[in-house]
């Protein structure tokens, strides 16, 4: 008998309400079960304290056991510190773009990346061509005082 750690809905339409529960695996997922280890209401916020209720105790004697939990009751556990968590994979091979997307996607990065170097060439010239122009207007404002103090001369 192969025994999993697993959630039992309750709760009715749309507002669900699960157990966590100790079972054999070919029982259903409502079904039978051996114990009940706690309970889980994902409609409360994730910093209440009643969202997840686990006799933690009773959680650790049956994964001593060898009991298993399902991949959600894995999670909420090893943010108890009851076991590790689960190994998430980013995406399936299945569902990955194909290589004439992944080719459109290169040539759409390797324009915009264009675009932005065009950009910041234009405002580093706009920038210098600002700056000569600010010099050379000072230029003869500097020019004017002296020429003012030598006829003063």
């Amino acid at each position: 008998m192969s025994v999993r750690i697993r959630l039992s809905r309750g709760g009715s339409k749309k507002r669900p309400f699960y157990r966590i529960v100790a079972a054999d695996q070919r029982a259903p997922r409502d079904g039978r079960y051996i114990e009940k280890l706690g309970t889980y209401n994902p409609l409360l916020p994730k910093d209440h304290e009643q969202r997840l209720i686990v006799d933690q105790e009773k959680v650790a004697e049956w994964l001593k056991k060898g009991a298993q939990p399902t991949e959600r009751l894995q999670k909420l556990f090893a943010g108890l510190g009851l076991c590790a968590a689960p190994v998430m994979h980013e995406q399936p091979k299945k569902s990955a773009p194909r290589a004439k997307t992944v080719e459109r996607m290169k040539e759409k990065e390797e324009k915009l990346k264009a675009a932005a170097e065009a950009k910041a060439a234009a405002e580093a010239e706009a920038k210098a061509a600002a700056e000569a122009a600010a010099q050379a207007e000072e230029a003869p404002a500097e020019e004017a005082p002296a020429a003012e103090e030598a006829k003063a001369e």
